[in-house]
């Protein structure tokens, strides 16, 4: 009993309360993530849209989720918190049914656009949550737990979203508002606002002093950056990686089990990780990640076989649980309590372009210049983004002795 109570005091160490409300929230709406991964086979099989016409329509779910991570930010700041997380998730339902029963394509496009904006509006503020309850020396661990909530939840969904499917469509979009809804519903109740006393007395501050401001901040503007090619590099694992498996010989189905072991791995080991990752050097962990992401998809241009694919997901797998915990983590850690929401929004940003250049990036080079150019091209990047996150933690560390000055 005293090895289990020592256990979970380590678990929980210097996380309050407040934040477990949002986990929960978190877990929730993820176990309700059905309409996104079934969006294109819904429009084409129900609505009876062209392929290139679905594609380009779940494209707009990006980009109205890359607007609302700028937009969210600068809420986030000005209004507060809880606010954004409440104005999220109480009218992104509303557009997820309204999407459920458009017929029209014009209207489709606009509930879609609509839905991806509110849909992600409350991110920014939840990291900006998640930054005040939590003191630095925990957050990589909490927001570890977090990518573990969004992981297991997504992957059960997959689950019940393809049993929902065989009865009725509507379901997932009923399923997926009402999740959201309880979401919204949490916050509500439980969460109160987090925002600092100090962050609220900069609120009058005109938005072009602000953009000023977030552009003197190199750091973010460069980390943010080299985001943006991490996640070109991850989202291959969903545009040309199917492909890729398709040209050796192998089926959908066994696309569906190499890539279902992201999940699994992500579920089974993101905790410890976390725990892990939270004792070493920020910037070498997420150095590191990326030389796994890198590693791991550059190891495609040796794949012929199922089990070398599976191989390769997860050595990215395991970037991709390191980064996840840490960048949130680095993110925070740069921002002033002022400047908390723009920044996780602006992060926000760079992984939202990422999912919208992605797809365009991956498939042009795969088309034009073949697998293994793609694949190795995937490794020399992330090969040199893992120098600039070496490279970056030399000025974040003179930024970080500098405040901890001015502060005293």
């Amino acid at each position: 009993m005293n090895a289990i109570r020592s256990r979970l005091s380590n678990f929980t160490a210097d996380i309050p309360p407040t934040y477990w409300f949002l986990w929960l929230g978190i877990l929730i709406n993820r176990l309700g993530s059905f309409v996104i991964p079934f969006l294109t086979i819904y429009l084409t099989s129900q609505r009876g849209i062209s392929v290139s016409q679905a594609a380009l329509t779940v494209s707009l779910f990006g980009a109205g989720s890359f607007f609302s991570q700028v937009v969210g930010g600068e809420l986030t700041d000005r209004l507060g918190r809880r606010p954004v997380m409440l104005l999220s998730l109480f009218i992104a339902p509303i557009a997820m049914i309204a999407l459920g029963f458009a017929e029209s394509l014009s209207m489709i496009a606009i509930c879609t656009t609509i839905l991806g904006f509110f849909t992600d509006l409350y991110r920014p503020a939840l990291g900006a949550a998640t930054a005040d309850l939590v003191p630095p020396s925990a957050r990589i661990r909490a927001f570890g737990y977090q990518n573990w909530a969004v992981n297991f939840g997504f992957s059960l969904a997959a689950i019940l979203a393809g049993l929902l499917a065989r009865y009725n469509y509507l379901y997932l979009f009923v399923g997926d508002a009402l999740t959201t809804l309880l979401f919204g519903l949490i916050v509500y109740m439980r969460i109160p606002e987090t925002r600092p006393a100090e962050a609220s007395q900069n609120t009058e501050v005109p938005f072009r002093e602000r953009a000023r401001q977030i552009g003197r901040e190199k750091l973010l503007l460069v980390f943010s950056g080299l985001a943006l090619f991490v996640g070109i590099i991850y989202m291959q694992g969903y545009v040309t990686l199917p492909i890729a498996m398709q040209a050796n010989g192998l089926s959908p189905t066994d696309y569906g089990f190499a890539i279902s072991v992201n999940s699994i791995l992500i579920v089974l080991t993101s905790i410890q990780v976390s725990h892990m990752a939270g004792k070493w050097h920020r910037f070498g962990v997420m150095s590191l990640a990326v030389l796994f992401l890198g590693a791991g998809f550059g190891l495609n241009a040796w794949a012929q076989t199922l089990s070398f694919y599976v191989f390769s997901v997860m050595v990215w797998t395991l970037g991709e649980i390191m980064a996840g915990a840490v960048a949130p983590a680095i993110i925070a850690d740069l921002s002033p309590v002022e400047l908390r929401g723009a920044f996780q929004g602006i992060f926000g940003a760079a992984w939202g372009l990422a999912a919208f250049v992605g797809p365009l990036a991956g498939g042009w080079v795969y088309e034009h210049w073949g697998g293994n150019t793609l694949w190795i091209g995937c490794f020399l990047i992330g090969s040199f983004l893992a120098m600039g996150y070496l490279l970056m933690s030399v000025p974040a560390k003179r930024q970080r002795e500098q405040a901890s000055a001015q502060s005293s």
